[in-house]
């Protein structure tokens, strides 16, 4: 899928990240409520200017910027995966929760995933993260597995990991 081209929905562009994305990143990358349930910590705004730099790199992370002030709010992950599959996430500033903003999103870019050959979009959460698989079936898809304790991102401070659970979603294109 080439992610080069902006997509627009009704209050949507869907872009690239760029150079003056950092501060509206920052906003939303420093925020401990928002990255709860992402692999990686609050940022710092030298953690934010690296990560900014491989978001420009990558055609798999796409800024969500509202057409009315041209603020950047969030971003969706549109990671390739093999058999014409791709996996799906999204992170968006606490601000703008529960407008819709996240589905009319990812609606798009779906929508374009599909009609551009993609056979199946993948997505995977925490089962605590009512958000976001509530997000997922709203957008038609499926939970196909529930995965017991296998992931971790922290250690407790004696070394020892915190195994988290993954609830497994899909869509298929027909």
């Amino acid at each position: 899928m080439d992610n080069n081209v902006n997509c627009e929905t009704e209050r949507l562009t869907l872009r690239r990240f760029n150079e003056n994305d950092l501060l509206d990143l920052y906003e939303y990358l420093s925020d401990p409520e928002v990255v709860k349930f992402e692999p990686y910590s609050v940022m710092t705004m030298e953690e934010v200017k690296e990560n900014l730099i491989w978001r420009i790199s990558t055609d798999e992370m796409i800024a969500i910027v509202l057409k009315e002030n041209q603020k950047m709010i969030g971003n969706v992950y549109l990671g390739k995966r093999d058999y014409e599959t791709l996996e799906i996430g999204y992170v968006l500033n606490q601000k703008y929760w529960g407008k819709g903003y996240a589905k009319e999103a990812c609606c798009a870019l779906i929508e374009r995933s599909f009609s551009n050959g993609i056979h199946r979009i993948v997505g995977e959460c925490d089962p605590q993260n009512l958000s976001s698989w509530k997000l997922l079936e709203a957008l038609g898809f499926e939970r196909e597995g529930h995965l017991k304790q296998n992931v971790y991102f922290w250690k407790y401070n004696v070394g020892k990991p915190i195994w988290k659970d993954t609830y497994v979603y899909c869509k298929l294109s027909w």
